[in-house]
């Protein structure tokens, strides 16, 4: 069982980074207006590279149960768990939590500690 909800840790990251990505470039890149466009730019590499972060941590967290060793499995939770935390507080004080991003990282964290 907490190999499952640790693979559904991993899957609702990557799910969440996914939606992240498509709702950067639908809703939020095509309606800015941010000059000069070299800042334009740089703001839209931070967001995909979170996005792509994310990705990867999604992906340690689903094979992590795989991976046979006890210690690689501890320390990927360890580790992850306080970074999608600190995203999820992070996001739920910004917007006063009316974005959703902050339930679905603080879903990340739930699973992933009970699949510890």
């Amino acid at each position: 069982m907490r190999d499952l909800l640790l693979q559904a840790a991993g899957a609702v990251a990557i799910l969440g980074a996914l939606v992240h990505a498509v709702i950067g470039e639908t809703r939020v890149f095509t309606r800015v207006q941010i000059e000069p466009a070299r800042l334009k730019l740089l703001i839209w590499l931070v967001w995909q590279a979170f996005t792509l972060a994310w990705i990867a941590c999604g992906v340690l967290l689903f094979a992590a149960p795989w991976m046979g060793s006890e210690p690689a499995r501890h320390w990927i939770i360890v580790v992850l768990a306080p970074v999608f935390a600190f995203a999820a507080f992070a996001n739920a004080f910004a917007t006063r939590g009316r974005h959703f991003g902050w339930m679905v990282l603080s879903a990340v964290v739930g699973m992933a500690l009970a699949g510890y």
